[in-house]
């Protein structure tokens, strides 16, 4: 009887043991469901390929835009073409190999890459034209500033500041920007309106801002009868202005640009540029992370306006520029903390500032 006692003692701790080890197995077991189901292989992940970073202001708008993106739960892999347009395409196709989420592109050439990105949207990827247009390419989203109007704030400034002998002369950007020609037309119609003579036009060809110094020394008699230079961006002014600066030139002719650069604020400050215009570009790259992740979502973009891309009507986000000058450089570069003012009056005695 003893025995009998013992022996179903044993069977229930036995059965017991049985009955734990199922249970482990099956809590292991939904573990590694989830391991499997988890937040990271769910993770959004989003390409990003920039043109280069020669323009100082390319790493903020990466910084900011994957700082946004994360906090959305998204991955960015960030890729940087360098300028090459063949590298650009070869990005675009690893992102398409790696099935992407959504790709956002900053491109070097507004038509070379147009077949690429078609590929990648016929692949279900989402793509988001930043800051420049790809032309004839049926992104699902443009977001940029109004260039047309940064073209416009250029014109106005030299305006207003007077040109006796009412002629300009334009070094714009990159021919292969799509930009560049939005910002000449409202820069032209300005002109056109007041007057004003452009006596020259010329490229940089892939934004390189040292073409704008070779300008000026290979055309000293166009620019001596210039009251005003338009630089296409404010990298293209720094060189600029050195050139003029080693003709003796600089307190003769204005000079105006674009992006709110360190060295263009401080010249302002300093008096030897006009006004440059500021582009919040955090503001931009939230949004592009905000609407990346919308889209990859399958939201809608309802009642938004277009722009033709050469073949489609592609949905657009224009945000506003701000013209900067002397007057307000503290209220929107070193209030908003784009810029600190000591930074930006590095050479200002105290008692001009």
């Amino acid at each position: 009887m003893k025995m009998t006692r013992n022996l179903k003692r044993m069977v229930l701790i036995f059965m017991s043991l049985i009955t734990v080890i199922i249970l482990l197995a099956a809590c292991n077991s939904t573990d590694s469901e989830s391991a499997d189901t988890g937040i990271k292989e769910d993770k959004i992940q989003i390409g990003m390929c920039f043109d280069s970073f020669v323009i100082e202001r390319w790493q903020l708008d990466r910084d900011v835009f994957v700082a946004a993106a994360k906090g959305l739960g998204a991955e960015v892999n960030v890729q940087n073409a360098n300028g090459d347009v063949n590298k650009q395409k070869e990005q675009i196709e690893y992102f398409i190999n790696k099935n992407i989420d959504a790709l956002v592109i900053i491109p070097i050439d507004s038509e070379a890459i147009s077949k690429v990105v078609l590929e990648a949207r016929n692949a279900g990827i989402k793509i988001i034209s930043y800051d420049r247009l790809i032309k004839n390419a049926n992104a699902n989203l443009y977001i940029s500033f109004d260039n047309e109007k940064v073209g416009e704030m250029m014109a106005e400034a030299m305006v207003s500041a007077g040109l006796p002998n009412k002629s300009v002369l334009m070094l714009c950007g990159s021919p292969m920007d799509n930009n560049v020609s939005l910002v000449k037309k409202g820069f032209s119609a300005v002109m056109n309106d007041n007057n004003i003579y452009i006596i020259d036009i010329a490229y940089a060809k892939n934004w390189r801002a040292e073409l704008a110094a070779s300008y000026i020394y290979d055309n000293v008699d166009k620019v001596k009868i210039a009251d005003a230079i338009m630089f296409g961006n404010d990298d293209l002014a720094t060189q600029g202005v050195r050139a003029l600066s080693e003709k003796r030139l600089i307190d003769k002719v204005k000079v105006v640009g674009q992006d709110a650069d360190l060295a263009a604020c401080q010249r302002i400050a300093e008096g030897t540029q006009l006004m440059t215009v500021y582009k919040p570009v955090d503001k931009l790259a939230k949004q592009a992370a905000e609407y990346a992740v919308k889209l990859i979502q399958g939201n809608k973009l309802e009642d938004m306006q277009t722009i033709y891309d050469g073949t489609y009507d592609v949905p657009y986000i224009a945000l506003e520029p701000i013209a900067v000058n002397r007057d307000n450089m503290d209220e929107v570069i070193i209030d908003s903390g784009f810029h600190l003012k000591e930074d930006v009056y590095l050479n200002v005695p105290q008692n001009k500032r």
